[in-house]
């Protein structure tokens, strides 16, 4: 699942999602933009970062890192790309903190002994989802983000639940659609097994009526015919190994069975590379035929 734009796109529809999670959000939260920033010299791209508005008055700049896959050196990138950016741009804010959301501490880096006074300061928050209580219970922007750790027994009610919670907390129609757009996109990225259909009944939903399924549709036919073209190259590849090997039998031994033919055209690309080099040393079909049945 691509949870990380699912998250950024939870961010951007409502930047003050991210000071939900925070013990002490700042007073001007629902000013904040969430945006990228880019970093010159060497020039890097920081996707994750919560903008203070622009005023006379430097604010607090957050970095945020979304992290489901474990990656043993996260905080050398994370402090390493937020300090130098935070350097270059010391005029503009008054401080910084960072807010590290996981789907659970197993996924967090193995060694943190080096950071482990920034990991301990109050400027950077380590959020782990499944720690965060019972779905049903939390804020429904924070409910989105639980439901994308949520095993498959347990998502779909889940998720039938908010959009419930949806079309009754959400007045206006655009927010509405929004929210419905996220759960639609987070069930169709986690049951990936599951045809059209089968998540519409899930859901209750038709899903041609949300912006994720003309997505994962689009992304669907890209993803086709990017597999084609590289199925038709490999199977170019296997029919030109299995030529030249064909070829390369046939000047050495005459003409070849049927069965063999066929045995052979049946072959995975890589044997029929390998062959293609062993039978230089046959010097009789039953080397051939040895060679076959020790493969």
């Amino acid at each position: 699942m691509r949870r990380d734009s699912i998250f950024y796109k939870l961010f951007q529809q409502s930047p003050t999602l991210l000071f939900e999670l925070l013990p002490t959000p700042p007073t001007n939260a629902s000013a904040y933009r969430f945006d990228s920033v880019a970093v010159k010299e060497p020039k890097f791209e920081i996707d994750g970062v919560f903008l203070p508005p622009d005023t006379d008055n430097a604010g607090i700049i957050y970095f945020c890192e979304v992290q489901f896959q474990k990656d043993e050196r996260l905080y050398e990138r994370l402090f390493g790309e937020a300090f130098l950016y935070f350097y270059r741009n010391r005029e503009r804010y008054s401080n910084w903190q960072a807010v590290v959301i996981y789907p659970t501490r197993s996924i967090e880096q193995s060694d943190t002994h080096p950071y482990q006074a920034l990991l301990n300061c109050d400027q950077v928050h380590r959020v782990y989802l499944n720690e965060l209580g019972e779905i049903r219970q939390l804020p429904l922007g924070i409910a989105l983000m639980v439901l994308t750790i949520l095993e498959e027994e347990q998502a779909p009610e889940e998720a039938r639940y908010l959009l419930g919670r949806a079309q009754q907390e959400v007045t206006e129609p655009e927010a509405s659609r929004a929210i419905i757009d996220t759960i639609a996109t987070i069930m169709v990225y986690k049951f990936t097994n599951l045809s059209r259909r089968e998540v519409e009944a899930m859901l209750g939903l038709q899903l041609e009526e949300t912006r994720v399924y003309r997505e994962a549709k689009e992304e669907g036919r890209q993803e086709g015919r990017q597999e084609g073209r590289q199925e038709g190259r490999q199977e170019g590849q296997q029919q030109e190994a299995v030529n030249l090997v064909l070829r390369l039998l046939s000047r050495r031994f005459g003409n070849l069975s049927d069965d063999l033919r066929k045995h052979i055209s049946n072959l995975p690309l890589s044997v029929l590379e390998d062959l293609s080099e062993a039978l230089l040393d046959f010097s009789s079909l039953d080397d051939l035929s040895a060679w076959l049945e020790g493969d």
